[in-house]
């Protein structure tokens, strides 16, 4: 499943052939150690991935995990920088970050502004709705004119509906609004998502419905994203995925989060 995915994207991870040359900058990883700091983009909304718990306001999930034992690895602290899929990139070109982990979606727009790690999980995409909804109960259901499809500013589900419906009105919602407020509130009839974050709202909200697409729907690898032009730093982050793999810190961060069902093998 993977290697299919990976082959339709064209090798996506390398730097653009058409990108302008960078400006000459010090290595990243000299800088890095410089001042003793991993800065790490995080979205903290993400269930399971990264997550600001509301109820001890301490960060969780399994790209938390994973961006302390990266830091642990190159003998730096970790800092979290938080931010959305809408504004990573800025942050990451901007030097803000030196690098997202936020189970970033692989696309080829956004691999002309970032490199990729290699991708460690894929998830398709899912339907929520409100239980008692007459509109939509089925994922038949959701392309009909009238109904109104929301999803987040930046993320992968953007284009994807854009591209995908032709009745229904699409939502981007952008911050502070949300996806479940505009549901709750009728403004919407129906959000797209990706398994983790399905799996808070239902874990949450009892009155969350989750539906399940045909065909893994949308299926995206997620991986981690640097900025380009930085084949050092790259190298030595997929360097670390690898390690992480074979002595099971991936595994065992996924199964702690309830991730292992999108870990790729």
């Amino acid at each position: 499943m993977a290697a299919a995915i990976i082959a339709a994207l064209g090798g996506i991870g390398d730097s653009p052939a058409q990108s302008p040359p960078p400006t000459p900058q010090p290595p990243r990883l000299e800088a890095m150690r410089a001042r003793g700091e991993l800065r790490v983009c995080i979205w903290p909304d993400y269930f399971a991935v990264t997550f600001r718990n509301p109820r001890t306001n301490e960060l969780e999930g399994m790209d938390v995990d994973m961006a302390r034992a990266l830091a642990q690895r190159l003998g730096l602290r970790p800092t979290f920088v938080e931010t959305s899929f809408a504004g990573f990139m800025d942050l990451l070109e901007a030097g803000a970050c030196d690098i997202a982990m936020m189970a970033v979606g692989i696309t080829r727009a956004r691999a002309q502004r970032v490199a990729f790690s290699r991708p460690y999980m894929a998830s398709p995409v899912f339907a929520v709705t409100q239980r008692g909804n007459t509109r939509v109960r089925a994922w038949a259901d959701i392309d009909h004119p009238g109904n109104v499809v929301a999803v987040a500013a930046g993320t992968v589900m953007e284009p994807l509906m854009n591209r995908t419906l032709r009745r229904a009105e699409l939502m981007v919602v952008t911050p502070p609004r949300t996806r479940e407020a505009e549901l709750l509130a009728g403004r919407a009839d129906v959000f797209m998502s990706d398994f983790p974050y399905t799996r808070r709202l239902v874990h949450e909200h009892d009155w969350a419905v989750v539906i399940e697409p045909p065909d893994r729907f949308g299926e995206t690898l997620y991986g981690w994203a640097l900025p380009l032009h930085d084949p050092a730093w790259l190298a030595e982050v997929n360097n670390f995925q690898s390690a992480s793999r074979a002595d099971g810190t991936l595994a065992r961060a996924a199964a702690r989060h309830g991730l292992t069902p999108i870990l790729l093998r």
